[in-house]
């Protein structure tokens, strides 16, 4: 059995289940340093990510990036934005509780909870789009330029964790 490849006996099944680790992360070493290679596209990423955290309280935004780190399976980006969270004072339960939330909504507040559904939403858009009552509870939560805030924040950390899974960025190393 190689390191990219486990096979586990699950006994619901009776039957071998492959489990493999994702793809985009299975490079050892870092592919392409982005920021050198193409500065002005870099440099907008970091300009829209900037303008997306305007009027959003800090806590939230980091919520928000944790929250699109897990789906994305971007280790590199999850480690980044709990080391900025804790750095800013969030709590070991609410961090644990953030894969988790909808489960765990009593650990949020309903605006962050409205925003982590959204979030949700736009990061998984390919398998439902944006339901209205997503959007209408967000819309319902912020204003309409907190909202166009979030949806740009939103999109900037999926971004981020796109450059960072295809580039290979390692998590642990923080390179900004």
């Amino acid at each position: 059995m190689t390191t990219t490849e486990i096979k586990t006996n699950d006994r619901a099944t009776a039957g071998a289940t492959t489990v493999r680790p994702n793809p985009a992360t299975a490079a050892t070493t870092p592919r392409l340093n982005f920021a050198k290679a193409a500065p002005k596209a870099f440099r907008a990423v970091i300009g829209l990510d900037a303008a997306a955290r305007e009027g959003l309280d800090p806590a939230l935004v980091e919520l928000v990036q944790i929250r699109a780190s897990h789906l994305n399976r971007c280790a590199y980006c999850l480690h980044m934005h709990t080391t900025d969270a804790r750095e800013a004072g969030e709590s070991e339960d609410r961090l644990h509780m953030v894969a988790v939330w909808q489960e765990a909504d009593h650990f949020f507040t309903d605006r962050e909870r409205s925003a982590l559904a959204l979030m949700d939403a736009v990061t998984r858009i390919g398998d439902a789009g944006v339901p209205d009552e997503v959007y209408d509870r967000a819309a319902a939560r912020f204003t309409e330029e907190e909202l166009a805030h979030l949806l740009a924040l939103i999109l900037t950390i999926n971004t981020w964790n796109r450059i960072a899974l295809s580039t290979a960025k390692r998590a642990g190393t923080d390179e900004r």
